[in-house]
């Protein structure tokens, strides 16, 4: 299969080519949102123009499935509504979705983005570490959501961006990649263009971004090691996620890196990202971490604690989790780029008050 992509504005003009095959097994991290806004684009709005010549693995196949699978950037139904407007092409015909691959059709894909979301732009401000014409690595403050959903509709982090950057809307989830929870903070990157968005979801899917969170978990540790234990939703209290036969592969890798008197400071590696890993992960082996809201019942007091150690436990109503390295490859020069985020004051306080129990036991 040989692939040629142009994405195209008024200002500007990149290409990216490929004879790898691979590339269309890509599982990309994000799906694209079927209830897009319709709206008339802009002069400045992106245009496509894609083209994709198909060899006989794709024999007997439907048409959209095979589409779904080349361009996974784009939602199935997305590219089945393309097919029917007449952008999207077979041998420069317009065939139904059920059509049937022969294994040697051109896919041919030209349409202008609309825009991808229904969320709104609001003028939130954005601690942003790095930006590019391709990605924005952002440090995300605790207390501060992701992306829009049920309770949350306003105030996220995909708000900020469209405001920072009105032409995200025309990328899924407005050019996210990865998520963190809420009540985490530190870093994650944003993609600004569709390349960069295909790019940075293929090196998640192959695990070459490099994440490495801070965390202080109860309990003394011993050593570093790694936990490779599945995760799926937890069958009955469904805000948790849970270690369970049949969940998805996730795998953490940890050092210890300070020893408290009744707790430890440890650095995390993240080989695969699933909801709420590191928070699972470490409940499991005993050791969860300090304010978990979900995965603690109820503030521990260790045996001895002093006052001022009982009162920042008490008053810790997040847990204490800090994406605090992100390495990844720049999608368009190749680069290999590192970032790192400081801890919050919350954080940063947290393990003063250790270190002075440590020093008064």
């Amino acid at each position: 299969m040989v692939l040629l992509n142009h994405f195209c504005t008024d200002h500007q003009m990149t290409s990216a080519q490929s004879s790898n095959s691979n590339i269309s097994e890509t599982d990309f991290l994000l799906e694209d949102s079927v209830d897009a806004d319709n709206h008339n684009s802009d002069s400045t709005a992106t245009r496509l123009s894609l083209q994709i010549q198909l060899d006989e693995n794709y024999l007997g196949q439907r048409i959209d499935q095979v589409a779904a699978m080349v361009w996974s950037e784009f939602s199935r139904e997305k590219l089945k509504q393309w097919m029917k407007d007449g952008h999207l092409l077979v041998n420069g015909n317009i065939v139904k979705p059920k059509y049937r691959c022969e294994g040697n059709e051109l896919l041919t894909l030209e349409v202008e983005l609309e825009a991808q979301t229904s969320s709104q732009p609001e003028n939130i401000p954005l601690n942003i570490v790095y930006e590019d014409d391709d990605i924005i690595v952002i440090n995300k403050e605790v207390g501060m959501v992701v992306h829009p959903g049920a309770g949350n509709p306003s105030g996220t982090l995909v708000n900020a961006l469209l405001y920072h950057e009105p032409k995200l809307a025309e990328l899924s989830r407005a050019g996210l990649v990865h998520r963190i929870d809420k009540d985490t903070s530190g870093l994650l990157v944003v993609a600004k263009n569709l390349e960069a968005q295909f790019s940075l979801s293929k090196q998640l899917a192959k695990k070459t971004v490099y994440r490495v969170y801070d965390l202080i978990a109860y309990g003394n540790i011993i050593a570093g090691g790694t936990i490779d234990e599945p995760i799926k939703r937890h069958p009955v209290d469904r805000v948790k996620m849970a270690i369970l036969p049949g969940g998805r592969d996730a795998v953490t890798h940890y050092n210890v890196k300070e020893r408290f008197r009744d707790f430890t400071r440890v650095q995390a590696q993240l080989e695969t990202g699933r909801t709420h890993q590191i928070r699972v992960h470490f409940s499991y082996l005993g050791h969860g971490l300090v304010g978990d809201p979900v995965y603690i019942n109820r503030v521990r007091f260790p045996a001895g604690a002093s006052e001022k150690l009982s009162n920042m436990l008490r008053n810790f109503k997040r847990q204490a989790l800090h994406a605090a390295k992100l390495g990844l490859v720049h999608p368009r020069t190749g680069e290999e780029m590192m970032f790192e985020a400081p801890w919050p004051e919350d954080f940063t306080q947290l393990v003063e008050v250790l270190r002075s129990e440590n020093e008064a036991y």
